[in-house]
Formats: C-alpha cells, structure tokens, sequence
C-alpha cells in the first residue's frame, strides 16, 4: 500500500501574496480545512508545508502557506504535486477504498481465472470504473458496482469479479 496519497496539485497562483489554486484530487475538497500540513512534491524532494489559510473558488482550493508570503516565493511550485501521510487520510467507510490502492490489484473471475491488472480508476459520477488490462493486452472496463466487484483484498493484491454478459466482448 502506498504511504503518501495525492491530494492536489498546484495549478497557479492566486494573487501577489503568495496563496496557490490547488485543483484537488482528493473526493472532498473540504478535507482540506482538517489539513495542517500537506508535502510539496519538488520533483528532487518532498517539502512539509504547514497551511495557514485555506479558502475555495468553484472547483479549486486556495491555500496559503506558512513562510510563503509572495508570488515570488510560491511561483516556482506550479503544476506540482501535494500529498498527506496515510495517518492523515479521511476514514474510509466499508467496502471503499484509496485510488492508490486499487491500482496494480490482480484481478481475477468468480471461476479463480486471472484477467489481468487493474490500471486506472475512472470516476463517472454515478460509480466507478475499473480499467483493467487483460493478460493479451486488450482492455475492459467492469463497472464498481456490487454484482460486479465480488471482493478486494488489498493484502493479497487481488480484485475478485464478475464480468457482466457482453464486457468482453
């Protein structure tokens, strides 16, 4: 499992006195008000920044950081990654799990065969959508829905379906 999960990145600044528009990745942009901390993802390392200010304009987050108190000091920072530990992380309910997490599972059919990988996660709004790689290379998409997603076991790196008549076709 991964240790760091990626809640944002930095699409721009915002204004001269060094506040960022962070457009999130993360499913609840307000979580951002329980964050002390977030690590910036330098590209060389990953820097703790402690927030100071959070505010929200349509879709993104502006957040101020401690230290940063000009465009000139944060310009640099855009388009970067922001990421919290995994003990900062939202408590998730049953049967829902991190993006991170469910990305490389094996996934096999209610008969024990092997399909493929899991490669991407596809937010549609209504449910979720796995991507998965077939082992000859093609891809299916098998929605996260319960006649379909028989059991994850994370500790085992496995995803157990049931593909639905006409998927893969």
């Amino acid at each position: 499992m991964e240790e760091l999960l990626r809640v944002g990145v930095i699409s721009s600044t915002h204004g001269v006195r060094g506040e960022v528009k962070v457009f999130p990745t993360t499913d609840d942009p307000e979580r951002f008000r329980l964050l002390k901390e977030v690590l910036l993802d330098t590209g060389r390392e990953k820097l703790s920044l402690k927030i100071q200010n959070v505010k929200f304009f349509k879709n993104m987050v502006i957040l101020k950081f401690e230290g940063y108190d000009n465009i000139n000091q944060i310009e640099m920072y855009r388009g970067k990654e922001l990421w919290i530990r995994r003990d900062q992380a939202v408590e998730l309910k049953e049967n829902e799990y991190f993006i991170a997490d469910l990305v490389g599972l094996t996934v096999i059919d209610d008969e024990e065969k092997v399909l493929g990988t899991l490669t991407d996660v596809i937010q549609t709004g209504a449910n979720d959508v796995y991507a998965v790689k077939l082992e000859n290379g093609k891809e299916v998409l098998i929605p996260a829905i319960r006649q379909c997603i028989l059991k994850v076991d994370l500790e085992a790196g496995m995803m157990k379906v049931h593909v639905l008549p006409g998927l893969m076709d």
